[in-house]
């Protein structure tokens, strides 16, 4: 049958939380019989914008990331719960009973994503229904993808085949494969969220005046193999993105006809931008 599955576009999100205040908004003091009883007024954040900044001054990158319940497939939450405090629906939606639930505070701990969150006041464990409630009463989409202005959140209701089809087409991928809990929440460019970049700018003497370069090949090598090629910008600017934090060394190897090649190390951290690369003048012949 088809199931309930959650598509964000992570460059496309820039932390405006319309969502998550679409969600306050449907669950702050409104109860749900069977899906959820009333968000607390103050503290949660079921769909949560989390925020990475890399690079530092004039290359800083600022991204965000959505981070909800991911009604997982195998979800810890449910070996986790006594008496069938939660339960996981056909159509893929994973459900904190708000009755069977009271009490169990064993239940936050239980998630890997920290998105189970504690109302203190119902002593309840609560997590974002994927608005069960209104796609049970004929809603097509949830209200996060409906408010969301750049489209960056779309929920996707196919069967299992079908969406691993589109996750193969669309190279999706989910938050911590490696937790093998089987999210139903995708992500597309999650590299930029679990990546890192190398940038910086290149210049050199024209005309007795230092300039930027526009044109210059920079290639990017590790243990002598040519990784990535680009060109400088008419800033003289160049990037290379998707590395994983921490790795290396690296070699950056800057060449253009009218200055001596030139060749700098460089040691990968969170991000490394390299300012104001000088080329000198080839020598005359």
């Amino acid at each position: 049958m088809k199931k309930w599955n959650l598509i964000i576009d992570v460059p496309k999100c820039f932390g405006c939380n319309a969502c998550a205040l679409a969600c306050h908004d449907e669950y702050y003091d409104n109860d749900f019989p069977g899906v959820s009883a009333g968000m607390q007024r103050l503290g949660h954040r079921w769909i949560d914008i989390r925020q990475r900044e890399i690079g530092t001054f004039p290359v800083v990158e600022v991204s965000y990331l959505p981070v909800t319940c991911n009604h997982c497939d195998n979800a810890p939450c449910i070996k986790a719960a006594k008496d069938g405090a939660i339960r996981k629906r056909e159509d893929g939606i994973v459900i904190i009973d708000p009755v069977k639930a009271k009490g169990q505070k064993q239940l936050v701990s239980a998630c890997p994503y920290g998105a189970i969150w504690w109302n203190e006041e119902k002593q309840l464990p609560q997590a974002w229904p994927f608005d069960a409630q209104l796609l049970d009463s004929g809603w097509r989409e949830t209200r996060g993808a409906q408010v969301c202005p750049t489209r960056a959140m779309t929920a996707v209701c196919v069967e299992d085949e079908e969406m691993q089809r589109i996750v193969r087409e669309q190279k999706l991928e989910v938050l911590h494969p490696e937790y093998g809990t089987k999210p139903r929440v995708y992500y597309r460019n999650l590299d930029r969220w679990t990546k890192v970049f190398i940038a910086g700018s290149v210049a050199g003497e024209i005309g007795g005046v230092t300039e930027c370069i526009e044109g210059a090949r920079v290639t990017l090598e590790r243990d002598g193999a040519n990784l990535a090629e680009a060109l400088s910008d008419p800033y003289g600017d160049f990037r290379f993105g998707g590395l994983e934090e921490g790795s290396g060394p690296y070699a950056l190897r800057i060449a253009d006809p009218r200055f001596a090649a030139k060749t700098v190390p460089v040691t990968l951290g969170k991000s490394a931008v390299l300012n104001n690369i000088v080329l000198e003048k080839r020598p005359a012949a």
